[in-house]
């Protein structure tokens, strides 16, 4: 989760730092790129090398991968024009639309806590926009659009595990986003970015990859009732570097609705937790 973290705050400044010369649309292109060239090697070194990045399932990485270019350009573009820690704040509602989603797309079902974590969450979303108090624009709902995104990610990910391996759903990933981005960066001229920015360049692409490498294990190693509280740390880390770097204010609303979005994750959790230790 240390790795994640780094990999997450990475892709943030990185991210901002790139936006200075490129649009969403290309950063997204060259990121994947880097991702591409990094997938292709250790799938080379790999023991079962490429035979393992067959799929049966090519529409489904489509989708997956439509969702995750969305909501990948959407936080991109929100971390140019809202404080980070507001940001993240937003994104860590991903898990509440994936409880909300599940049993429309998965066919799993909604249980009270599902709909009660899920109830918290959206209290901690409205705690962090302030609709009316403070003013709305594009960047909150970027946020939103994102954690969407990312939501239905996870939802097509579940569906592409049951036969397709990690590094198949990487290579298919990053091959597939550098086609978008570069398709829709082409109508207004793709720019090649300066000597100056490769180094951000390649930092958005190795952290991109490191960040899923890194939660991945994470929940291999350790139950998500673990996992999902570690990943609130990366509110107050991403806060103060948005203080230090950029002089963005420390704002206790901010904090407040994270814990209570953080709050409905872990009441899911623990929920289908406890309803899996009643069933067997």
């Amino acid at each position: 989760m240390v790795g994640a973290h780094a990999s997450f705050v990475s892709m943030a400044v990185s991210g901002r730092a790139i936006q200075s010369e490129l649009n969403t649309f290309e950063l997204m292109a060259y990121r994947s790129v880097v991702g591409f060239i990094l997938v292709c090697a250790i799938i080379a070194m790999s023991s079962d090398g490429f035979r393992q990045v067959k799929t049966t399932r090519p529409g489904l990485h489509v989708l997956r991968n439509l969702f995750h270019f969305t909501g990948q350009n959407l936080w991109f573009y929100g971390i140019t024009v809202i404080p980070l820690a507001q940001l993240v704040a937003l994104e860590f509602s991903s898990p509440i639309w994936v409880a909300l989603l599940a049993p429309l797309m998965l066919g799993e079902s909604m249980t009270r806590a599902k709909f009660i974590g899920a109830l918290i969450g959206f209290v901690g979303v409205l705690v962090v926009a302030r609709p009316g108090i403070a003013p709305l624009d594009l960047g909150h709902f970027a946020g939103l659009g994102a954690s969407i995104g990312f939501a239905m990610n996870t939802i097509f990910t579940k569906k592409l595990m049951r036969t397709d391996t990690t590094l198949s759903v990487l290579f298919w990933m990053t091959a597939s986003q550098a086609v978008m981005g570069f398709a829709l960066a082409a109508p207004g001229g793709v720019t090649m970015f300066s000597l100056g920015m490769t180094p951000w360049i390649i930092l958005v692409g190795v952290a991109g990859l490191s960040a899923h490498l890194c939660l991945t294990n994470a929940l291999r190693h350790a139950p998500a009732t673990i996992v999902a509280p570690m990943e609130f740390a990366r509110l107050p880390v991403i806060a103060v570097i948005g203080m230090i770097v950029y002089g963005e204010p420390l704002e206790f609303a901010v904090f407040a609705g994270a814990a209570l979005i953080l709050a409905g994750n872990l009441y899911n959790i623990i929920g289908q937790r406890r309803a899996r230790t009643r069933a067997a």
